[in-house]
């Protein structure tokens, strides 16, 4: 023979897809194993007996919920009758090897639990999205070692997988329904390819009914996917994609659980530098339409923007104003398609109220993707020679806001010694703040610095006491932003180490040893 072929690598399994809908599986066992072997079970569809005289809290609620049948008491072999599937999972190795044995006699596929020898498949470890499932095999070798691999192939997928594969079966379930003929296979087949090959997976996601529809139009008129093109979601991958069209959304829009068409990005703009936010917070800020910005966003962040930024006008007693006026040109701007950028100062997650603005806008029917950023509680002080945790002398870190929501001072615990406290928003409040911390037992010469625009061309650092502060502050005055450290590990570098990148402290008499 002149042709030749690859030879098959010996030592694998058959990896297969089995249906198991309305199919019978027999579990033995009632404890943590067996209920997540029940729980794989039900995801397939798949009609659940359980035997066992005892179960976990979890197979109980799945046996009172009637999502499983329950026999209270140990196995026996009738129970084999009508199995299509068994899976053991007692701690009796004995009777495991029994009940594996009496299986392959009646020809009934069975997995025991950690005896590899009597089964005739394994679990893997696998992903799951919407119609998505993804398992990693290692044929028994490294269990572990597959779930790592699991995480690493899910996090490498796009953002949205799953609800790009429901759509394109809602689309492809809607084609064959409009050109049912037998002869026309091979043409649905190359259109739906073309389809999935040429879009990218994060439009795909986004397919509302309309879209749809006009995708199963121009199936009909025999249009090429690669036709119609779009100039948002995919520019950044150098692929054009469709034009879609979407609904207008209203502030006052309810979610109707249909994907919008305009992208929201919430961006943390970090400490201040714009080489210090992330390679992704850059690219985001270079694709976005419209940048809806935080007032104290550092001017060097927004110079590498090139589109337009709406800046938050918060003032006192107007936060609230501010945000919803925030809120309208979002969404105004999404329902015209567009990339929004909501760019916030720090991490968005830390005292940044971005879990408030996620789930404002999800109700609207918009998704956010996250992008966060260094936060000033750990990472301002690290600028300035401040680690927040120092081995022998600081081995936690507490981080509290002193802006309360009602304007009450935080609440702080009793003193600890190996605690670092960085307390954000609270400068103004820094007289007040020095008696609350005096009163739970920081001791007077406890060492305190204000870290202040960290990150930034002025940054600085003043350093005194807790009984010296104050006084400190009054006179070298305050450039906000800024925040508070107090703590041992405020001074645990050398006076030589602990000079600003900007500014010599020594020359303003500014530190501790004042």
């Amino acid at each position: 023979m002149s042709q030749t072929f690859r030879d098959p690598q010996s030592g694998g399994s058959l990896i297969v897809a089995w249906q198991a809908k309305a199919r019978s599986i027999l579990i033995v066992g009632g404890g943590a194993v067996a209920a997540g072997r029940v729980f794989n079970a039900l995801e397939a569809d798949a009609n659940v007996t359980v035997v066992a005289p005892k179960l976990c809290p979890e197979l109980e609620y799945r046996s009172q919920a009637q999502q499983i049948t329950w026999r209270n008491r140990t196995f026996e072999d009738s129970d084999l009758d009508g199995s299509d599937m068994v899976l053991t999972a007692i701690s009796d190795g004995h009777e495991s090897r029994r009940i594996a044995d009496t299986c392959k006699q009646r020809r009934i596929p069975v997995n025991a639990a950690d005896i590899n020898d009597l089964c005739d498949f394994w679990f893997m470890s696998t992903h799951r999205d919407h119609s998505v499932q993804i398992a990693v095999s290692t044929n028994s070798k490294a269990p572990r070692l597959a779930n790592r691999i699991r995480r690493q192939i899910a996090s490498s997928l796009p953002r949205g997988t799953g609800q790009a594969v429901e759509q394109i079966g809602r689309l492809r379930k809607r084609i064959r329904e409009a050109d049912p003929r037998p002869e026309n296979s091979k043409r649905r087949m190359t259109w739906l390819t073309q389809l999935c090959d040429y879009w990218p997976i994060e439009q795909l996601a986004k397919l509302d009914s309309d879209n749809i529809d006009s995708l199963l139009d121009a199936y009909v008129q025999d249009h090429d996917p690669q036709s119609v093109r779009i100039h948002s979601a995919s520019e950044s991958s150098g692929m054009p994609s469709p034009v879609l069209r979407s609904r207008t959304l209203t502030p006052d829009t309810p979610n109707t659980g249909e994907p919008n068409r305009g992208r929201l990005i919430l961006v943390g703009a970090g400490v201040g530098d714009p080489e210090l936010l992330t390679v992704r917070a850059h690219r985001a800020l270079k694709e976005a339409d419209i940048v809806l910005a935080d007032k104290l966003i550092p001017e060097a962040v927004l110079d590498i923007i090139d589109c337009e930024i709406y800046t938050a006008r918060k003032f006192p007693g107007a936060a609230s104003e501010a945000q919803d006026d925030l809120y309208r040109r979002g969404l105004e701007e999404l329902a015209k398609g567009k990339c929004v950028v909501r760019l916030k100062q720090g991490d968005p997650f830390v005292y940044g109220r971005g879990g408030e603005e996620v789930l404002f806008f999800r109700s609207h029917g918009y998704e956010s993707e996250m992008v966060p950023g260094l936060s000033s509680a750990i990472n301002g002080p690290g600028l300035c020679g401040i680690p927040v945790t120092h081995r022998g002398v600081a081995d936690q870190v507490l981080v509290i806001s002193g802006a309360n929501r009602n304007g009450d001072l935080p609440v702080v615990p009793q003193f600890m010694a190996t605690r670092t406290l960085v307390i954000l928003m609270a400068v103004k409040r820094l007289e007040q703040i020095v008696g609350l911390l005096a009163e739970h037992g920081f001791p007077a010469d406890l060492p305190v610095a204000i870290v202040e625009r960290a990150g930034c061309s002025d940054q600085r650092t003043v350093r005194g006491s807790l009984h010296t502060i104050v006084d400190v502050v009054a006179r070298a005055g305050h450039n906000p932003p800024g925040l508070i450290v107090a703590g041992y590990s405020v001074n645990v570098l050398s006076d030589a180490a602990i000079q600003d990148r900007y500014l010599d402290p020594s020359t303003l008499g500014l530190h501790s040893s004042e």
